[in-house]
């Protein structure tokens, strides 16, 4: 059966080979990303989440899933106010906003793209993920703007993968038949991962992550699990993390993700 998917950050990297994928596999593909997309829009900001949004609704009536792959890294000169705003609002405005055309399939999915940053950085900073989890951006992009922009990274993933593990049990959302799932890549050839190689600070550490299979991941090796997890085989699996990371995080922790476990989380 044909489906209608929406993936934003299609442009390139993951949400690219995402795209690609479930064309591949006979689908409708709505992209959104700042160019060279269907619809062209800077979900760094709530007006451009919301002409997102709309354009999205005012060219399909149902959709069957969506992938909020946009997002920027963390890195030296990135702002960490946009860095939340972006990774976080940018993909939780836009499923959202479009949650009446999810309900409308009568069986749908979200993919969040989370990271295995989450478990695989110490130190990174709870209190924007919780004012995330709140779904208040001034307080996030308050609270981000107070530390580096490598410490922001990990918390907007946290959120996403928070998120979508609160909110999809609620029956706002697998009431309606939306499934809301997320995966946590590790380092992917992206240019993502090429502008972090580059960080004069941070680019070394980078490097220095550990991998079971000995090299990067491919984004093509992501958009498989992305579209499994938007099928009807995955039709069990609701408020899962999956790390595709090349046993990064394994390899850390072989027997408990410190990182889930970060302390209360007030929210």
């Amino acid at each position: 059966m044909t489906r209608t998917y929406v993936v934003s950050g299609a442009a390139s990297g993951i949400g690219a080979a995402t795209t690609a994928l479930l064309r591949t596999q006979g689908h409708q593909v709505i992209t959104v990303d700042r160019h060279d997309a269907d619809v062209v829009a800077d979900l760094g900001t709530p007006e451009g989440r919301a002409a997102a949004v709309a354009e999205v609704q005012e060219r399909i009536e149902v959709v069957h899933g969506v992938v909020p792959a946009a997002g920027i890294a963390g890195i030296t000169g990135v702002d960490p106010a946009l860095v939340m705003s972006v990774n976080f609002f940018g993909a939780v405005g836009l499923v959202r906003g479009l949650r009446p055309q999810l309900a409308a399939a009568g069986g749908a999915s979200v993919v969040l793209l989370a990271s295995n940053s989450i478990t695989g950085m110490p130190g990174w900073t709870v209190g924007p993920a919780a004012a995330c989890l709140r779904e208040d951006e001034a307080e996030a992009r308050e609270l981000a703007s107070a530390v580096e922009a490598v410490m922001v990274y990990p918390a907007s993933k946290a959120a996403l993968a928070w998120w979508a593990r609160r909110e999809g049990v609620k029956p706002e959302w697998i009431g309606s038949g939306i499934r809301i799932n997320s995966v946590a890549p590790g380092k992917v050839a992206t240019a993502m991962l090429a502008s972090v190689d580059a960080d004069p600070v941070f680019g070394a550490l980078q490097r220095d992550f550990p991998t079971a299979i000995g090299r990067d991941g491919r984004p093509e090796e992501v958009a498989a699990p992305i579209a499994f997890l938007l099928s009807d085989a995955a039709s069990l699996m609701v408020g899962t993390c999956l790390y595709v990371d090349g046993g990064t995080d394994a390899i850390l922790h072989p027997l408990s993700p410190e990182g889930w476990a970060v302390g209360p989380v007030e929210v």
